[in-house]
């Protein structure tokens, strides 16, 4: 059976789990014959050696298990990171994120920050590698994260520029930081996940009976610290809880952020320390 074949034949497997079922076995072949996209179409007619090895591949993402898990891999700014088991998949809404953070980061002289929930590393990774003079202590409570998230520093060369620590939010970091930057968790406890998503650490996903709990455990957490900003995501349907909550505290400025569906994805918060 030829590639373009095995494309067609196996694509049907997937047509109720993703709207791009032809996509996703073109890139569990690319991940199985080690090639990139060109080199699949360019070769569609050559006879496909690993039939077996798709189909279980197939048989397993037809159970909702998710693709990067199968492919060990995922992509985030335009960057290949690894991906494993027990650790969040990335999200391309976190890239604005992100973006919101360089935007400030890169009027600083030296810049620290802190990251709250490392997973992957994709965060300070990528702000590691668009500002070279950028200094992060990442910290997670999952071992496997931390792991991960090393792995994916000394693969994009950046591990001289982040400290990987164990730590419940920032009870084992000390320090002077610029910012602290985080992908908490923050679905409520009683929501129920979509069939994908069951397969992710629930540690990274659930953050409190309302869901907003340990978002606000870490902003009390960053202003005991007196660190100057905290740039977070959160539940899109959170707002006007973190709003209210955000009088408790002395406040320079408090900005909202949508992500590409319109949807309510995150805040900025500059604290007056002063």
């Amino acid at each position: 059976m030829t590639i373009k074949e095995c494309i067609k034949k196996y694509s049907h497997e997937l047509k109720d789990i993703t709207h791009i079922p032809a996509k996703e076995i073109e890139i569990l072949i690319m991940f199985l014959l080690e090639k990139n996209v060109i080199w699949i179409h360019l070769n569609g007619n050559k006879d496909f050696t690993k039939e077996k090895e798709l189909n279980d591949l197939v048989k397993k993402r037809a159970t909702h298990y998710p693709l990067e898990y199968l492919t060990k891999r995922v992509s985030f700014y335009g960057e290949n990171f690894l991906i494993k088991e027990n650790v969040l998949i990335p999200r391309p809404e976190t890239e604005i994120l992100v973006e919101k953070a360089f935007e400030t980061l890169k009027q600083i002289k030296n810049p620290k920050i802190v990251e709250v929930g490392t997973g992957s590393g994709i965060i300070s990774v990528m702000l590691a590698k668009i500002i070279p003079e950028l200094k992060i202590i990442a910290v997670d409570i999952n071992d496997d994260a931390l792991n991960l998230a090393k792995e994916n520093a000394i693969k994009h060369n950046v591990e001289n520029q982040i400290s990987f620590i164990k730590s419940d939010l920032l009870k084992e970091v000390s320090g002077d930081f610029n910012m602290c930057i985080s992908n908490p968790p923050y679905i409520s406890d009683s929501y129920v996940l979509p069939h994908n998503v069951k397969f992710e650490p629930t540690n990274a996903l659930f953050g409190g009976t309302i869901g907003d709990e340990l978002l606000k455990d870490l902003i009390q957490e960053v202003t005991s610290k007196k660190i100057r900003y905290l740039y977070c995501e959160y539940g899109y349907d959170q707002r006007e809880s973190i709003k209210e909550y955000m009088k408790k505290f002395k406040v320079k400025s408090l900005e909202f952020y949508k992500d590409y569906s319109d949807f309510d994805r995150g805040f900025l918060i500059e604290f007056n320390n002063k």
